[in-house]
């Protein structure tokens, strides 16, 4: 599942083609992926300008002038990728749409942005502009924790006397949003708490001292392009590059990557999940 510096990846990438420009034709090509689209998706989505492309969490937004906003999560498998040339920038042609290019939208600068999605897990909604935050997938999100709402008292206030493992609290998207297994691992690494610690037990000042380890593992993955493991590609169809400098996720059985260390990654499970880490330098 991408996490947010994925999303954030693929917003980039897709801001130079969308942002500012109109929807000249969109195509819906099915009725639903997790869940139905909107009514007339495409109807409503046509001829509309895109004013602005952001990120909340792992969903990307797309407000339009028509005062309405378009919701999209990439799911496991969904990718949004621009063709054409509008900008001198995107080197493919357009594509013969695809068996799984559920949606298309052709951009009238000449791009075309389409995503293209083989498990339909991922989602399209339509909001309205104006009270968008009140939506049901997004009035549940803790805050941005590149934003200036995450800090060291507001972690510390959230972590005080919770009985969860700390990685399932820094997982919880109603405490900070976008954080995934990955980061959530890499986090702890740099951190030097382990994973089976109970949230509400880590002294204040270690949880205020993962608050810029949390800002340096997401801008270092994006700075990357993110990770790509199996599914996920940037906009312009490339791989991102983050998991070639994984410390423990996927390093199962390999030696520590911390100097002086001389420990080795293990595995276990939490809720589900597959935690890494080091058991002799994370405590």
């Amino acid at each position: 599942m991408p996490e947010l510096p994925e999303v954030e990846t693929v917003r980039r990438g897709l801001s130079p083609a969308m942002k500012g420009a109109v929807i000249a034709d969109a195509q819906v090509n099915r009725p639903d992926l997790r869940w139905p689209f909107p009514e007339r998706l495409a109807e409503r989505l046509t001829g509309t300008r895109i004013l602005a492309l952001r990120r909340r969490s792992k969903y990307l937004l797309a407000d339009l002038d028509s005062g309405e906003t378009l919701l999209v999560h990439l799911g496991m498998s969904g990718r949004m990728t621009v063709s054409g040339d509008p900008l001198g920038q995107f080197v493919h042609d357009h594509p013969t749409v695809q068996k799984h290019d559920h949606v298309v939208f052709d951009m009238d600068n000449g791009a075309r942005i389409t995503f293209n999605d083989p498990r339909r897990f991922g989602a399209m909604d339509l909001l309205e502009t104006a009270t968008a935050d009140q939506h049901k997938l997004l009035s549940v999100l803790g805050p941005e924790p590149l934003g200036n709402d995450f800090h060291e008292d507001y972690l510390v206030q959230a972590f005080a006397g919770r009985n969860t493992p700390v990685k399932s609290a820094l997982l919880d998207q109603g405490i900070i949003a976008g954080l995934g297994n990955i980061y959530v691992c890499e986090v702890l690494f740099r951190s030097k708490i382990s994973p089976r610690h109970k949230a509400g037990q880590v002294s204040a000042q270690r949880v205020a001292a993962m608050v810029p380890v949390v800002r340096q593992v997401l801008s270092d993955a994006i700075d990357a392009g993110g990770s790509s493991l199996k599914d996920f590609r940037q906009a312009d169809g490339n791989l991102g590059y983050f998991q070639h400098s994984f410390d423990v996720y996927g390093r199962e059985g390999e030696p520590c990557k911390r100097d002086g260390c001389g420990g080795t990654i293990g595995r276990i499970t939490q809720s589900g999940r597959s935690t890494f880490y080091c058991g002799k330098c994370q405590r």
